[in-house]
């Protein structure tokens, strides 16, 4: 017996290689196909690469890690600037008389002279271009009348946006041992800047700036590398080494990166491109449903209608791994019963989106429409139907159980 089983299973052996190496060529086929390689390890002490648009996160590396953030911090200066602009509260034409402070400033300057004036609009292009410390002191003291009234609102700022690991002790960046920020929390902040900034972005992709005569370049070279690339920021000091928040667009996808704590400034440039490049090369971000679309009609109970529609208020827009063979199927669930009366925008369930077994993402599920009440009798007939519907239900759970 056991020679006629080995003989057996070296017959299948003889015959089928051709059919097993034939399956296996096609797994492969099918797995090349989703497959996504690790994230780059970058030569960096901490960075992230979000999309703009859903803020996934699409990788990471010790992006919470309080973090002297240099220059980067004028993102917030300049975030801080903007917003004071859109509201209003002053004016792009604004003339900002330079005080002595200002001029004294330490680091990167614009080259203001003291006493001199210039328009907000100006010391904002030297606070994102020329990254002066000088432009940046002046421009707080022209919005919150002192240095240290605009760190309290640079502050209160990042806590209203989730910061959670960053604190401000200045305008510049200038070297304090209570200033810090952190990979993730200035991919944050980089977000704003571009989803709420619209008017003022563009400043950010400029690659000169004349200002008392002297043209400075931007120090974001990514600017002359690729077209694609539009901002933001470096920053450079010993303690927080080269760091520089970037974004860039292609084929409608926006990425942002942070990368903190590079060895030079051609090393912070290379590394983000290694980061934009996988993010680019390996995700996309695609719109599954639209908000306000109906996704399905809905027995509505005690209504005047029957049916009521329910669907997303937003749309739902996703950042996944690349995948040709994705077959995305919609999977609705709801609360319970909907009972009128009930207003559009309440929350009735919530719609999954799977690919086979794999969750890709949730939403909640809404009422599209208001719904109003029904006659009496409607009323009087739905609450008679739902009572023995739930009563029957429960019963049925209990011997389930049982």
């Amino acid at each position: 017996m056991k020679y006629l089983l080995f003989l057996r299973v070296l017959t299948v052996l003889c015959v089928t290689p051709p059919l097993l190496w034939a399956n296996a060529a096609l797994a492969a086929n099918a797995t090349l196909g989703t497959m996504i390689p690790a994230a780059p390890k970058l030569g960096a002490e901490a960075w992230i690469l979000i999309d703009a648009e859903t803020n996934r996160v699409i990788t990471s590396h010790n992006s919470d890690a309080r973090l002297p953030p240099a220059s980067l911090t004028k993102l917030m200066t300049a975030y801080i600037t903007t917003h004071e602009l859109e509201s209003g509260l002053i004016s792009a034409n604004d003339e900002v008389v330079v005080s002595e402070n200002a001029w004294r400033t330490v680091g990167s300057r614009m080259f203001l002279k003291p006493g001199s004036s210039a328009s907000v609009h100006d010391l904002l292009s030297g606070v994102i271009i020329d990254s002066g410390n000088d432009a940046s002191v002046a421009l707080a003291e022209h919005i919150a009348g002192s240095e240290a009234g605009f760190v309290g609102m640079m502050n209160s700022t990042a806590s209203t946006l989730g910061m959670l690991n960053t604190h401000f002790m200045n305008s510049t960046g200038l070297p304090d041992p209570e200033h810090y920020s952190s990979a993730r929390d200035m991919a944050t902040l980089a977000r704003k800047v571009i989803n709420e900034g619209t008017t003022y972005y563009p400043l950010y992709a400029k690659k000169t700036f004349t200002w008392n005569g002297i043209q400075q370049s931007n120090r974001n070279t990514l600017l002359w590398r690729n077209t694609t690339y539009d901002g933001l920021k470096t920053g450079h000091t010993k303690a927080a080494g080269y760091c520089l928040v970037a974004s860039a667009q292609r084929d409608g996808q926006r990425l942002i990166s942070a990368v903190l704590g590079a060895s030079s400034a051609h090393k912070r440039t290379t590394e983000t491109e290694k980061l934009m490049g996988y993010g680019f090369r390996f995700y996309d971000t695609q719109t599954y449903k639209r908000g306000g679309e109906v996704l399905s009609q809905v027995a509505l109970w005690k209504g005047i209608q029957p049916y009521v529609n329910v669907g997303l208020l937003e749309d739902m827009t996703l950042t996944l791994p690349k995948n040709k063979n994705r077959d995305v199927e919609m999977r609705l669930a709801f609360d319970g019963p909907i009972e009128a009366p009930i207003t559009a925008g309440t929350v009735i369930g919530r719609l999954d989106l799977f690919d086979a077994e794999h969750k890709l993402g949730s939403r909640p599920l809404v009422v599209l429409v208001d719904a109003e009440q029904g006659h009496w009798w409607r009323r009087w007939w739905d609450t008679v139907h739902l009572f023995f519907t739930r009563t029957v239900r429960s019963w049925f759970d209990e011997v389930q159980v049982t």
